[in-house]
């Protein structure tokens, strides 16, 4: 019964990031949004997978039996915040380009920490804990905001105003 339960939030997390993906992409600039989405899910597959591969992290329950990483939230919905980060951040300082990153990994983090206490979607092991959740999205987001901005100067393509 429990993992029939956690089989369907899976598929509820699915389904909610499909729908955020569609409504996030008809955002301009696109090509912005879609170089984030990929980069992101490239970068999270591959930090999870080595997580995974170390014993830290271990994902009991899974949609999709021939992954052992998360590939809902490494391909899905950690890719479509993160685009929805950089479109709050497009514009920001420094300060508040960091600051809003704590506006998204503390309640992604949290949420992770429920999965991992309340169900079986999830197990920390070998030292891994709540922190190392923490610090690992909030650099990915960061990382990604510094690679949009990269691509950006290389394209010499303005920050779009808000539309």
């Amino acid at each position: 019964m429990k993992q029939r339960f956690e089989k369907n939030t899976l598929r509820f997390l699915m389904v909610l990031g499909l729908i955020m993906f569609v409504n996030l992409i008809r955002k301009p600039p696109t090509k912005d949004w879609m170089l984030i989405f990929l980069f992101k899910g490239y970068i999270s597959s591959i930090l999870d997978k080595l997580a995974v591969t170390k014993n830290k992290i271990v994902y009991p329950v899974n949609l999709f039996k021939w992954f052992d990483i998360s590939f809902i939230f490494d391909y899905l919905l950690f890719p479509v915040v993160c685009v929805y980060y950089n479109q709050i951040t497009k514009s920001s300082n420094l300060f508040w380009t960091i600051a809003k990153t704590f506006y998204f990994s503390i309640p992604m983090t949290l949420i992770e920490h429920f999965f991992e206490k309340r169900t079986s979607l999830i197990k920390f092991k070998n030292g891994w804990n709540i922190y190392w959740s923490l610090i690992t999205l909030s650099l990915t987001f960061l990382i990604s905001r510094t690679y949009i901005a990269l691509v950006r100067k290389a394209d010499n393509t303005p920050v779009p105003k808000n539309s």
